[in-house]
């Protein structure tokens, strides 16, 4: 037998256990114990065999490890056949995750029991492939092509219970798998014809034509979603061995295309990230009560995001009205969660029983951390920590949720540096998965460690950086937003722009964008910069024009765009393309046209070379963690997998060629990074 497979015969009962830790993946060792697990139930005229898993999950997927290396036999499809096709019944007795090929192992056995509370779903689609061992034919033949072209083109994950009512299960126990499995053994049914011998239910006429349309729109460039639409297709439509054929010969192909490349890099890199060098040897504090002090929509959000993790949360705010305001801005999100079904009543009351809000600093005194969220304002941010220290023990741990000022000059003065640290939350802080975590000169390892142990609880992607203007992600928006700029300023529109960068796959463009979160905030941050600017980089003045002229973005209905009151959709303004014009003719500028594809290689140059600069300066340990930021907070389309990632895709000798470029057009405002040089 193989060393991952084992077959114990209990009666006439042949028990198959996998044990290829940590997810029981469908490596070329547990395909092979498969095929002798099949052979010896069949010699020993088992009654049924029930296949079941050691650990916490059953089989949670193939091993992506053999992904980029030649297929080795046994393959899985020809496995999965077998076992169906035994005259021996298989039982698969599931527990935890039951994800990809586990569910397709599954799907293959004669009955399928599940503990509670088992997750089933098929999340090829989020690696940019399609199943690769018969997923996408016996799941419609299984619970119907509607509910099976649901699960495979969002990848979503769904309950036992759900699985049950969809008729995918024949049991949902509590207890034991293999307890279960055997007691289900005593009274086995007649089983039905394998899932490959049966017609799916038909579906309407323009069912697939519809969800093309529909799938297509949400999808935002990445193919893998339609893929997946045409592998339950073929189910729909062809006999199973063809349509097994043809996702097969799919899912190879896919494995080496770009965006499933890309995915994967993501994929990975969320595994990577949470383990910089930088906490090795670092042991995360406990944390219990978590003060937080301001209560607008950054701090309310970063408060429910606590709550939500089981932190007790202290709000505190300058006095009796704003400490009102908060608490009901945080109340608001707790009914909306219950409102939406995403929180239980029994829950909303916890919540809200965890939660205290007051205007006098002293409620601090028994928090284990602080986290500030004030305005972006050296001296306001200053004295809140100075109230903390002041109420606080001299061990808690106190954190900035600054987006670009210096976190040493705020904690200036302070005793015990080596429980500062930065924690930079986006907006909404309650959604958005990104929190950078920032390493101050005097931070000890086991802060550090408390941060990334913090924003594993609060289900953040959590990424190291150190100290510069904007850390990772604010510093390469500000590249690519002074770039944007100098293209306007060379002859485009903030229109041609911004739909360029749609086409790329970004949600927004760089001016939409803008006119979502505010103009005034970048108007503030370059007003900030401006006495420490060389005085020979090229500065476009049109954004600084536009607040001056109280074009502040949406909430002023005019920005880069004017806009219908209650409607946020942009319509371009002939103020701001003859503003525009007119900064041009006064630079003495002659305007030309440029292609989207130009635009793109710009704007993503220029990124690609601000990264590496990060990355040269220390500030980022590793691409990986640019390209995670930018994909969690900043929009960057995962299935192009960040643009570190990116550059490796097109090639660093194209991103030289662009960047050279850049800096002739642009000389004295850029630096380049070394291995664009």
């Amino acid at each position: 037998m193989s060393s991952v497979v084992s077959v114990e015969l209990r009666g006439d009962i042949a028990l198959v256990e996998i044990n290829n830790p940590p997810v029981n993946a469908t490596g070329i060792a547990v395909r092979k114990g498969l095929l002798d697990a099949v052979a010896m139930a069949e010699s020993a005229n088992a009654k049924a065999a029930i296949v079941y898993c050691a650990g916490r999950t059953f089989v949670a997927g193939g091993d992506i490890s053999e992904f980029g290396k030649p297929p080795q036999k046994p393959d899985l499809p020809d496995v999965y056949q077998i076992i169906e096709d035994s005259s021996v019944p298989w039982i698969a007795a599931t527990h935890g995750t039951t994800l990809g090929g586990g569910f397709e192992l599954a799907m293959a056995c004669d009955f399928r029991l599940a503990q509670k509370g088992t997750l089933f779903g098929l999340p090829e689609v989020n690696l940019g492939l399609v199943p690769g061992a018969g997923g996408s034919q016996r799941l419609p033949r299984l619970i119907g092509v509607e509910a099976a072209v649901e699960l495979a083109t969002t990848g979503q994950l769904i309950d036992a219970q759900k699985l049950y009512e969809l008729g995918g299960l024949d049991l949902v126990f509590e207890g034991n798998p293999v307890e279960a499995a055997l007691a289900f053994a005593q009274n086995l049914p007649t089983p039905l014809a394998g899932l490959s011998k049966r017609t799916p239910a038909a579906v309407a006429e323009d069912f697939f034509a519809t969800k093309r349309q529909e799938i297509t729109k949400r999808a935002k460039g990445q193919t893998s979603p339609i893929d997946n639409l045409n592998a339950t297709e073929w189910a729909a439509t062809l006999p199973f061995i063809e349509g097994q054929q043809k996702e097969r010969a799919l899912h190879l192909e896919l494995r080496d295309s770009a965006q499933s490349k890309a995915l994967r890099h993501a994929f990975f890199s969320e595994r990577a990230v949470s383990k910089p060098k930088a906490i090795k040897g670092g042991t995360p504090l406990e944390i219990k009560n978590i003060a937080v002090v301001g209560g607008g929509l950054m701090g309310a959000g970063i408060a429910f995001a606590c709550l939500m993790a089981g932190y007790d949360v202290t709000l505190i705010e300058r006095d009796q009205d704003a400490t009102d305001a908060g608490r009901d801005r945080v109340e608001d999100l707790i009914t909306g969660g219950v409102k939406r079904g995403k929180i239980s009543d029994d829950k909303a009351v916890k919540l809200r029983n965890a939660l205290v809000a007051s205007a006098d600093y002293a409620a601090s005194a028994n928090a284990d951390l602080a986290i500030e969220a004030v305005f972006e304002d050296l001296g306001v941010k200053q004295q809140v920590f100075q109230s903390l220290a002041a109420n606080m023990s001299e061990n808690a741990i106190l954190a900035t949720n600054t987006s670009y000022i210096d976190p040493t000059q705020i904690f200036k003065g302070i005793a015990n540096p080596s429980r500062f640290i930065g924690l930079h939350f986006f907006s909404p802080a309650h959604i958005m998965k990104l929190l950078e975590i920032v390493q101050l000169p005097s931070t000890s390892k086991d802060v550090l460690a408390t941060g990334f142990d913090l924003g594993k609880r609060l289900r953040k992607v959590g990424v190291l950086s150190g100290i510069c203007d904007g850390f990772i992600g604010n510093r390469i928006l500000s590249a690519y937003r002074r770039q944007a700029d100098y293209l306007l300023m060379d002859g485009c529109t903030p229109k041609q722009i911004d739909e360029a960068m749609r086409g790329f796959g970004m949600p927004m463009g760089p001016y939409e964008l803008q006119d979502l979160t505010g103009l005034q905030i970048s108007w503030a941050n370059r007003k900030r910069q401006a006495p420490t600017r060389a005085p020979d980089e090229r500065y476009v003045r049109i954004g600084d024009l536009l607040c001056e002229a109280e074009r502040f973005g949406q909430r002023s209905q005019k920005g880069w765009y004017a806009y219908v009151e209650g409607d946020r959709k942009p319509h371009e303004d002939a103020f701001v393309t003859d503003l525009i014009t007119q900064q041009s003719k006064d630079a003495g500028i002659e305007r030309r046209s440029f292609t989207d594809q130009e635009i793109v290689d710009r704007l993503l140059a220029v990124m690609i070379n601000e990264g590496a600069l990060i990355v040269e300066e220390g500030i980022a340990e590793r691409d990986l963690d640019v390209d995670l930021v930018k994909i969690h907070g900043y929009g960057f389309p995962r299935w192009r997998g960040g643009p570190m990632h990116y550059a490796t895709e097109i090639g660093m000798d194209r991103v030289k060629i662009i960047m050279a470029d850049v800096a002739t057009q642009s000389p004295n405002s850029w630096r380049l990074a070394e291995r664009l040089k």
